[in-house]
């Protein structure tokens, strides 16, 4: 949402970056890290999300489908 967007803009550092990669059903923060309604949860998956952007490949798209299709069937995550 963009008022949660701009209110995290102002109070973590480098959020903006996430936007960089267009966004899809499923990420690397999404499997790796789950729901998260605070601002410390926000920058925890940052750090999952900058890791995403500064690695972004073809295999890393295959592990998230992996782990997508895990915490789908076995309603799980980490």
């Amino acid at each position: 949402r963009p008022y949660f967007v701009e209110q995290l803009n102002e109070r973590v550092p480098f959020y903006d970056v996430r936007h960089s990669i267009k966004p899809g059903i499923t990420g690397w923060a999404q499997v790796r890290y789950g729901y998260g309604d605070s601002v410390d949860d926000a920058l925890q998956k940052l750090q999952y999300d900058l890791y995403y952007v500064k690695n972004n490949s073809l295999l890393l798209d295959v592990l998230v489908l992996i782990d997508t299709f895990k915490v789908v069937m076995f309603r799980g995550g980490r």
